[in-house]
């Protein structure tokens, strides 16, 4: 007869092999931040530039297996739970493609433009619209504006 620390034993080998405990840990996970997120303060709205944010993420996560990190994402963010479809995003994004870049998050391929661009000088970004009563000097980490 089988002990009982046998038994877990056990059942948590199968509960790993068929990829069920990561999905329980992350559904908990997810699960224990919203009883903790406080919900007296709302969040702001999901603006545009932070679903599309969020999506090139979210693709990035899934692509290099952080399923878990991706369920809090979607929790915490108020992502929709269904994804984007990729050609939107390189649509919005103003992205073109070729057949390689398609097997690579779209985030990869926006590193790797400015990584690897040959003007040498710094790109210039504009500010994206901030949600209501936000500055630039409070959501950007050791910005000085």
């Amino acid at each position: 007869m089988a002990t009982i620390t046998e038994l877990k034993c056990a059942v948590r080998e199968t509960l790993e092999s068929r990829g069920v405990l990561g999905q329980l840990k992350a559904r908990i996970r997810a699960e224990v931040f919203s009883a903790l997120d406080d919900q007296r303060e709302p969040r702001p709205p999901l603006s545009h530039e932070n679903l599309l944010i969020n999506e090139l993420i979210r693709e990035y996560l899934e692509f290099n297996k952080y399923r878990y990190t991706a369920s809090v994402l979607t929790a915490e963010s108020g992502q929709p739970e269904v994804p984007l479809d990729r050609q939107f995003l390189a649509n919005e994004l103003k992205v073109t493609e070729d057949a390689g870049s398609k097997s690579v998050p779209l985030l990869y391929g926006l590193v790797s433009h400015f990584v690897n661009s040959d003007k040498g000088g710094k790109a210039f970004v504009r500010g994206a619209s901030l949600p209501a009563g936000a500055t630039a000097s409070s959501t950007v980490p050791g910005s000085d504006a």
